[in-house]
């Protein structure tokens, strides 16, 4: 009878299982020990890959048993006797198939190459999937799939601003399903195709990026089920689409350069970046990007650089060297993402960084406390916030030196950041250091933000409250000789239990009355 010896390949996509069950591997078939081991391995430490190999090998011999194919087909498991780097099993796996005269069973393209060449008979078993299973629950205009174990089913159908949950199909899934999914990603992955990538692989989780889906995978403990969402581009719009005054296209396309795309999840950031990207590239400019992971839809013209597998040094260097005219900087999410930012930007690398923020100001605020006040309007000129799907602001910034608004003492001339609405030209935050404190004052007309008799009203008020309110909430204006502090309702029962101790101090010492009413 024929000998054979399996890849991880053959048993992580399932096809070592069904050329077993469909009579194609008949005789004794040997699995290297470490292999094995390597898996166990993994799965004990949650890794997705460990698991789905784990139950194949046991699903593997559970059909060997149940379906009575024990006199056709004998399982071993045989020794290296060595220890063998996990990256190596399939090298010593051709190499044991020449060694003993076994038939080298895989599902990768380049190992069977690999073992032809060596003169190693092979039983390929890839197969060509155009559409995989997680793809067949996208029906027209899913935005997303839910899938979880024991549960039906769900998807988000619609657009960006306007959707709706519904419930795919009325039939619970099983956990096997859930594993025939991961195991068909992690199989085309595994071919190392440009199309499905495993982007994060963490214990218990997995972010594999396959075409245009992005794909996260939680195992148990992590989530109390196995669960899979996925997600896909419903919208591709060209910068045309979204209807921007010709003197915002203007800056974009010429001036600016420090760029920040803001708002909520799902606003519609990355669309509009990929927008914008694409608007660089028909200009004429060298475009690259920085994803994690990589699911932007672009061309490929646009180079595409994971911050996952490269260091931020790395990444630095990377381009540095090569010297884009804009890097799109996806999702920038913790301090060494923003100091990667701000190194490339003050080296003459056109930046546009995409940030969550429930607001425009809050995308700058980001920055506050990260970089010196002085060099914000050199890192950040233009932010354009996000929501809906749509572009709702664009601020333009710059410094000056002059009194802030709200003082009165010549005197008290400083620098200070002007953050202006693009479209309007007026100004609606100034942005200073009083003291220690950096202060993200609002200016825009209409808001009540008289600062009160004197500026150290101000500052002392918002010195007092500060742990209770963030500084840039508290708004303050003189009625009547009484200074009314205003801030937003949620902050009003901390203010009203804990600073009113610390206001009747400032009005002892300065005389002045307090009122306190929420915005």
């Amino acid at each position: 009878m024929d000998r054979y010896i399996a890849d991880t390949s053959a048993v992580l996509d399932g096809t070592l299982k069904e050329a077993v069950v469909s009579g194609r591997v008949r005789g004794t078939l040997f699995l290297l020990s470490e292999m094995v081991e390597y898996f166990i391995s993994l799965a004990r430490q949650g890794d997705g890959i460990g698991i789905v190999g784990v139950e194949e090998l046991k699903d593997l011999y559970e059909v060997v048993d149940k379906l009575g194919l024990s006199d056709f087909v004998k399982i071993e498991t045989v020794s290296l006797n060595r220890k063998v780097d996990p990256e190596e099993l399939n090298i010593y796996a051709r190499r044991f198939a020449k060694e003993n005269g076994c038939i080298y069973i895989t599902s990768d393209e380049v190992a069977r190459d690999a073992a032809r060449l060596q003169g190693v008979e092979v039983l390929y078993l890839g197969k060509t999937r155009e559409v995989l299973t997680l793809e067949r629950f996208f029906g027209p205009e899913v935005m997303s799939v839910h899938l979880k174990e024991g549960l039906p089913p769900l998807g988000k159908v619609g657009r960006p601003g306007n959707w709706r949950i519904v419930q795919l199909s009325s039939e619970p899934l099983s956990r096997k399903q859930l594993e025939i999914v991961v195991r068909e990603l992690i199989a085309e992955a595994s071919k190392l195709s440009p199309r499905t990538k495993i982007e994060i692989r963490r214990p218990h989780s997995l972010i594999i990026q396959h075409k245009e889906y992005r794909v996260v995978v939680v195992f148990p403990p992590v989530s109390e089920r196995l669960e899979i969402t996925a997600t896909k581009p419903v919208v591709r719009k060209k910068i045309e689409d979204y209807g921007l005054p010709p003197k915002v296209l203007e800056r974009l396309e010429k001036s600016a350069e420090g760029i920040l795309v803001a708002g909520a999840p799902g606003a519609g950031k990355t669309t509009f970046a990929q927008a914008l990207a694409e608007f660089y590239l028909s200009k004429g400019k060298i475009v690259k990007t920085i994803e994690s992971p990589r699911d932007m839809v672009l061309p490929p013209a646009i180079t595409q650089i994971s911050k996952n597998l490269a260091t931020s040094e790395e990444i630095h260097d990377l381009l540095l060297l090569s010297r884009p005219d804009y890097t799109i900087f996806d999702e920038m999410r913790d301090t060494a993402d923003f100091q990667l930012y701000v190194d490339l930007r003050l080296a003459g690398v056109g930046m546009v960084g995409i940030v969550h923020a429930t607001s425009p100001i809050d995308a700058i605020q980001r920055f506050i406390r990260r970089v010196e006040l002085g060099m914000i309007p050199s890192i950040i000129d233009t932010v354009i916030f996000m929501k809906d799907g749509e572009v709702r602001k664009v601020y333009a910034l710059s410094m000056v030196v002059k009194v802030p608004a709200g003082m009165r003492e010549e005197d008290l001339a400083r620098p200070v950041i002007l953050v202006k609405d693009f479209i309007t030209d007026e100004v609606e935050y100034e942005i200073y250091v009083f003291g220690e404190e950096t202060f993200v004052v609002p200016v825009k007309r209409g808001e009540a933000v008289a600062m009160g008799p004197s500026r150290r009203v101000y500052s002392m008020v918002v010195s007092a409250l500060k742990r209770y309110v963030p500084p840039h909430e508290i708004k303050l204006e003189e009625r009547d000789g009484v200074i009314v502090v205003r801030v937003p309702e949620e902050y009003l029962g901390v203010v009203l239990s804990r600073g009113v101790t610390k206001l009747e101090k400032i009005r002892r010492k300065l005389s002045v009355d307090f009122r306190i009413e929420p915005r």
